[in-house]
């Protein structure tokens, strides 16, 4: 056991036993519902492992009761990584960063069984709909939370939000907004070629 070998078993077990919940309080459901993105941990049926990273609206990830979850999964590039993963393999884990307010983590491990967007609609009456297709959900993730625990703030960086700015209709906005629409399937405003693979695939000088 690498816990044994790094002599850290003392303070693994303190851990354990203080901070390693099966259920969601209270201050993690308020913090669950908060949040604007997460960073999302797959594997498939051969133990080939894919990050990535969801975000939304402050509510899309929805807080169902102490033991679910559930966020949408947007229209994307088409691979379907995570959701063909958890199709072979419904572990995953999730991981919350508050960068600007506490500057605090929280770490979410469980299953997770896809459910479609009918089904949850059914089930959650009331959900918003959103008339762009970039945020229309094709299917809803459905996570059995297993363990939940803090990620401490030690190696957490302050980020400074961007500050608001009014409209003249009125309505607040961050001033990043514009920059890049939420959402978009403009290649060009989601980025694009920006790492020049497809050109480098067409044998151009991606630089």
């Amino acid at each position: 056991m690498i816990q044994r070998e790094l002599g850290t078993v003392g303070r693994a077990d303190r851990f354990y036993d203080e901070q390693v919940l099966h259920r969601l309080n209270p201050r993690m459901r308020e913090f669950v519902a908060r949040q604007e993105m997460f960073f999302l941990a797959t594997a498939d049926s051969h133990g080939e492992c894919d990050s990535t990273f969801r975000a939304g609206p402050p509510g899309f990830l929805r807080v169902l009761d102490d033991a679910t979850l559930a966020y949408p999964e947007y229209r994307g590039n088409g691979v379907m990584a995570s959701l063909g993963n958890i199709r072979e393999n419904p572990h995953i884990g999730m991981l919350m960063i508050d960068f600007s307010q506490d500057r605090i983590g929280l770490h979410v491990n469980g299953r997770a069984q896809l459910v479609t967007d009918d089904t949850m609609r059914q089930r959650i009456p009331g959900l918003p709909v959103d008339p762009v297709p970039g945020r229309r959900p094709h299917v809803w993730v459905e996570v059995e939370v297993e363990e939940a625990y803090i990620h401490c703030s030690k190696h957490i960086p302050r980020l400074v939000r961007a500050p608001l700015r009014q409209n003249t209709n009125g309505t607040v906005r961050s001033a990043a907004d514009g920059e890049q629409a939420w959402g978009t399937d403009d290649p060009k405003r989601k980025g694009g070629d920006y790492f020049g693979a497809a050109a480098r695939e067409r044998g151009l000088d991606p630089r």
